[in-house]
């Protein structure tokens, strides 16, 4: 398919369209073995790097082969500049943190063999990140000075600019996105390479994206930028209804934790000892704080969504059916009675970015090698290293016991709901603990977590890890 952004024109082969109207076989046999001219012509048409790419609905695969046309041009520039006036606003001086990765990220992509991309980019990349890292180390611990705010804007941009960086490059050494061969020969900074590049450097500096929301693809930004008029793309939710009412689910889930935030002040105010209803202050205290963490994850993600909405990203179209990409599935994280279901669905995108990144390719330990990789991806603070690796051994023991103790629970109804009951109230311990530790990740909360009765909750899984079997027994 070739033609304008509006409309498509049906590029064919005569000899096809004859045999659509009825040739007779023996002919059709006769044409097979002339090489037939137009396919020729249409060969030398999709190796020119300067045509528009023809269109491939049924082909998962994206090739970028030529510059963006001038719509999709503007739009590109649009969200570009937005995300530019948006770091230098946000961030100031420290925009540079963010901007000079981004650049390097888009030359290597342009330059390396795509069997390479993946290993260079992500190694200069999160290289990149941890010296920012070890610098706010530095500042924290060392000089105990207090860290500019717009420093950790910066720094949280970079994080979310690592998952792009990585997972495009990754694209490309898995050939779902392929770089002509001509813009990567050329030596010399030209107007195709910055045509070429310019849907790169949208896509890792576009404003929605620059300060939180899901992960989207590069091809499914591509996409959606250069089908945005089209009639069979157009989303059955308006994006303006989308964002009003993700604005209105943000406002609610932040006064929601305005008020937990006041539990929690009436809590730490409270007298020393067991509260009124037997249960230690401790534990409950832990509870809400991560109750309250939760609900700031929440609301931020739907903001971010929000913002994806508003240009038309997120959002589920006639053509493809899929569901929409989120970060907050609320119910399901708030009712599982899995840990591992829990780690999978909290910020999802980023979970899948991990499993892909580290899970699938790892050949020795992926759980922990996973959970070692998004320590690392978060800054190797040390209370958030103990942190991650309670993390992954209480995932790997929650396999073992469900596997172990579901089938026995499920021998009558009762059993069946006070193991349902049990295991969500573990669940719920657990990820509370893990969650202020990561969050707050300073050595005295480290002390008051060790000290917390709280600190049962994940010991019993560890001892479960050790002393369960890998498999149940087949008797």
């Amino acid at each position: 398919m070739v033609g304008s952004p509006g409309r498509a024109v049906s590029l064919q082969c005569p000899a096809a369209i004859l045999g659509s109207v009825g040739l007779s076989s023996t002919a059709r046999k006769s044409c097979a073995g002339v090489q037939c001219p137009w396919l020729r012509h249409q060969r030398e048409f999709d190796s020119c790097p300067s045509c528009p790419p023809r269109s491939a609905p049924h082909n998962d695969r994206l090739g970028n082969e030529g510059s963006p046309t001038i719509p999709s041009a503007k739009r590109y520039i649009f969200l570009l500049f937005g995300g530019l006036v948006m770091a230098i606003v946000s961030m100031g001086p420290y925009a540079a943190l963010v901007l000079i990765p981004a650049v390097i990220s888009v030359v290597l992509i342009h330059s390396l063999e795509p069997r390479a991309v993946h290993k260079w980019t992500f190694l200069i990349q999160m290289g990149w990140q941890t010296l920012c890292h070890l610098w706010l180390h530095f500042k924290d611990y060392y000089l105990q000075e207090a860290t500019d705010i717009k420093f950790i804007v910066a720094l949280s941009t970079l994080m979310l600019l690592t998952q792009r960086v990585t997972s495009t490059s990754l694209d490309i050494q898995e050939g779902e996105i392929t770089i002509p061969a001509t813009i990567m020969q050329l030596n010399r900074f030209g107007s195709e390479i910055l045509h070429c590049s310019l849907p790169y450097f949208s896509y890792m500096l576009y404003f929605p994206a620059l300060l939180g929301g899901p992960l989207y693809s590069f091809q499914m930004f591509k996409i959606h930028m250069e089908n945005l008029k089209k009639s069979d793309q157009k989303c059955t939710i308006k994006p303006l209804w989308a964002f009003f009412i993700k604005c209105i689910f943000f406002f609610l889930l932040d006064m929601l934790r305005m008020f937990v935030r006041n539990c929690i002040i009436v809590i730490e105010q409270s007298d020393q000892g067991p509260l009124q209803w037997n249960v230690p202050k401790d534990i409950l205290w832990i509870w809400i704080t991560a109750l309250m963490l939760r609900l700031a994850y929440y609301s931020q993600w739907i903001l971010s969504e929000s913002l994806h909405n508003l240009i038309g990203l997120g959002l589920d179209s006639n053509r493809s059916g899929q569901a929409p990409l989120s970060d907050a599935d609320i119910w399901k994280l708030e009712t599982t009675n899995k840990i591992s279901e829990f780690a999978r669905t909290w910020n999802k995108t980023t979970a899948d970015w991990l499993r892909r990144t580290v899970f699938q390719r790892s050949k020795v330990q992926p759980l922990l090698s996973t959970f070692a990789f998004s320590a690392w991806w978060h800054g190797l603070h040390p209370v958030q290293i103990f942190a991650f690796i309670l993390w992954a051994a209480t995932v790997k023991a929650d396999y073992r016991v469900h596997r172990y103790m579901g089938p026995r629970a499920a021998r009558s109804r009762s059993l069946r709901i006070f193991y349902n009951v049990l295991t969500w109230v573990q669940t719920q311990l657990v990820i509370a603990y893990i969650l202020v530790a990561v969050e707050l990740r300073s050595f005295s909360c480290m002390l008051v977590l060790c000290k917390s009765i709280c600190a049962v909750c994940p010991l019993l899984y560890v001892l479960m890890l050790i002393d369960m079997p890998s498999r149940p027994s087949t008797n």
